[in-house]
């Protein structure tokens, strides 16, 4: 069996869960069409075999979901590439613990999930992925439609250049009926006291013409 058949094998039997070895950054990426992406692995450990590969998952994770192989980096072959892949749109470099994956004029069929990997023995081991989306056009937000906050009617006293403004209704009407009861109390004193003037004036003419 070719190597890069046997990777492909090896790729979609193993288990489809990230490993916190391999880091991968970012975690998620969205960009419009024609731009260059850039994908960083790093593997936290020291492994006999420093190859990583990258792989291209074009749909959610799942058993029965495809991997494509796309690219490995050789120390002597240099870069090996997966089968029927463009190659001007692809580079990968590699130092001692890092492999860069650079996409170019990336299209929205080259959106997916973006795996590095490393073949241990027996084990293969998987980064945490990267969720690349590539669109035309940034989705935008809708803005929440708000109801407008119908304003309460202030109660403001009158102005006394312009006589403009919302007068107080029962404000204004409890002090004119305070001022009447003011009056009319004022009023049956000063009668009353009236009468008791009227009334002694009395006595004293009755006395004096006795």
């Amino acid at each position: 069996m070719q190597p890069r058949l046997w990777l492909l094998l090896a790729a979609q039997l193993a288990a489809l869960h990230g490993s916190s070895v391999l880091q991968q950054n970012p975690e998620y990426q969205m960009v419009q069409t024609n731009q260059m992406v850039v994908l960083t692995c790093e593997a936290r450990t020291t492994y006999p075999n420093k190859r990583i590969y990258w792989l291209r998952q074009r749909q959610a994770p799942s058993a029965d979901s495809h991997q494509e192989f796309l690219a490995a980096w050789d120390s002597i072959k240099g870069i090996v590439y997966g089968e029927k892949l463009d190659q001007e749109k692809l580079t990968l470099s590699q130092d001692a613990s890092r492999s860069t994956l650079h996409l170019a004029h990336v299209k929205p069929e080259d959106s997916g999930v973006y795996f590095c990997m490393i073949i241990g023995t027996p084990e293969l081991t998987f980064g945490t992925g990267t969720r690349l989306s590539v669109v035309d056009v940034f989705p935008t937000t809708a803005r929440p439609t708000t109801k407008p906050t119908p304003k309460k009617k202030v109660c403001r006293p009158p102005n006394p250049v312009t006589q403009e403004g919302l007068s107080c209704g029962p404000i204004t009407l409890g002090l004119l009926v305070a001022g009447v009861l003011v009056l009319l109390v004022s009023l049956g004193v000063a009668i009353h006291i009236h009468c008791l003037q009227r009334r002694a004036r009395l006595r004293l003419l009755k006395q004096f013409y006795k």
